[in-house]
């Protein structure tokens, strides 16, 4: 079947040949074609252009043909959200409370408290109540404009819960229309009955979680918080060269707390991405500047905790590339919208509409390791599109924060 888009007001993220991000100044530019057209051949991107060049001739001889029409409407790609958590059992109301109250204060704190928490609940859930809730989420998602999306493990901290995570994400890639990346996250915290002996709890993780993920093929990317408070540098190399061997390749949460060393962690060690980075200095943007490692930024956490911003704008002034997440969890950002990460970034980080865009789409695929399928409008990706309400501009998907501008949209030439 073909589906043709018509009368496109404003076809955002066109590339005529695939690229693998957009870093510094080139991250301020958008490809736009007006009043254009798309045509999506079963689930691929076959081509586009302007409306003055549409033919009938493009799809002479096909049966099946359903046409959208666009008017008044803007194209993109749809959204790739690298970094959630959102398999979980419950959220955290209770502490969100507490914390307007000014009940404890201490961040790092109350951070680890809440991690602990959520590990008895995820401990006491079913695989199947867990499936369910994170369907939900997934759905809800969905329809904000994500199409891709990674979610981690590390609400389980023992070796069953980790595992039990693992296989619900990993039902989730079968039932669900998402591209899904599965990370295993459980250097996230360490455990109550591990506190005196942290060696013992790595050694848990190396020796019995991760040789059964490896054995079930359960996971697609290695996370570890290497962070103050959290595994320190060497604790979490010990853990990356030990995922090697079942060629999981390393995706680092570093610098929410201070400059610890994680960043070089990250670049040392080839990772995909390195998130949060809250703080960063001259020397660790160096390294990133001659890395294949992608900085992430995690708006809605930052947002939602009142804390310090990253520094967006001396990252792109430095001429690195950005990918902005969503964090979508219940300890630090219980929300996945995606429009609101953009809108974050434009009013909090002073970055651009169209930086904000390029972080949500191309940038953050490629820190999901999906920059040749999705990311962009380009002739034989993967047709994961999104259609807006009428709206004035792309520049409006950030300037109305906190509503859903999407009306329509389409993963793998299916709409939904």
């Amino acid at each position: 079947m073909k589906l043709i888009l018509e009368n496109i007001k404003e076809l955002v993220q066109v590339e005529e040949k695939s690229r693998v991000w957009v870093a510094g100044k080139e991250m301020a530019k958008l490809d736009i074609l007006k009043n254009a057209y798309l045509i999506v051949d079963d689930d691929q991107i076959e081509t586009f252009g302007s409306m003055d060049g549409f033919s009938e001739d493009l799809v002479d001889g096909v049966e099946l043909i359903l046409e959208i029409d666009c008017s008044g409407k803007i194209v993109l790609p749809g959204y790739c959200d690298s970094h959630t958590h959102l398999v979980f059992p419950a959220g955290c109301e209770y502490e969100f409370v507490n914390r307007i109250k000014g009940r404890n204060c201490e961040e790092k704190a109350r951070r680890e408290r809440m991690i602990l928490n959520s590990a008895k609940e995820m401990e006491q859930a079913s695989e199947d109540d867990l499936f369910e809730a994170a369907t939900v989420r997934l759905n809800e998602i969905k329809k904000m404009g994500t199409t891709s999306v990674e979610i981690k493990s590390g609400y389980g901290l023992t070796v069953e819960s980790e595992l039990k995570m693992l296989r619900v994400i990993r039902q989730l890639k079968e039932d669900s229309p998402l591209m899904i990346k599965a990370t295993f996250l459980g250097a996230n915290a360490i455990p109550p009955g591990f506190k005196n002996n942290r060696k013992k709890y790595i050694n848990l993780i190396i020796q019995e979680m991760l040789p059964e993920i490896g054995y079930e093929g359960l996971a697609d990317y290695i996370d570890v918080f290497c962070d103050q408070g959290f595994f320190t540098p060497t604790e979490t190399t010990k853990i990356l060269e030990a995922a090697l061997k079942y060629d999981l390749q390393p995706k680092i949460h570093a610098n929410e707390f201070g400059q610890t060393g994680g960043v070089d962690i990250a670049v040392n060690n080839q990772a995909l991405s390195v998130d949060c980075l809250t703080y960063i200095g001259e020397n660790e943007i160096s390294a990133l500047l001659n890395s294949e490692t992608m900085p992430t930024i995690l708006p809605g956490a930052a947002f939602f905790l009142n804390q310090a911003l990253s520094p967006a704008r001396e990252m792109i002034g430095a001429g690195l590339p950005i990918a902005l997440a969503s964090d979508y969890n219940p300890v630090t950002a219980p929300s996945g919208n995606m429009n609101l990460i953009q809108s974050l970034a434009c009013i909090n980080y002073c970055m651009t509409s169209e930086e904000a865009l390029n972080a949500c789409t191309l940038n953050s695929a490629y820190a999901m390791g999906l920059e040749n399928s999705v990311g962009s409008i380009c002739k034989g990706k993967q047709a994961n599109l999104l259609i807006t309400k009428e709206l004035p501009s792309y520049t409006a998907i950030p300037y109305y924060f906190g509503t859903n501008p999407i009306e329509t949209v389409i993963i793998n030439g299916e709409i939904y």
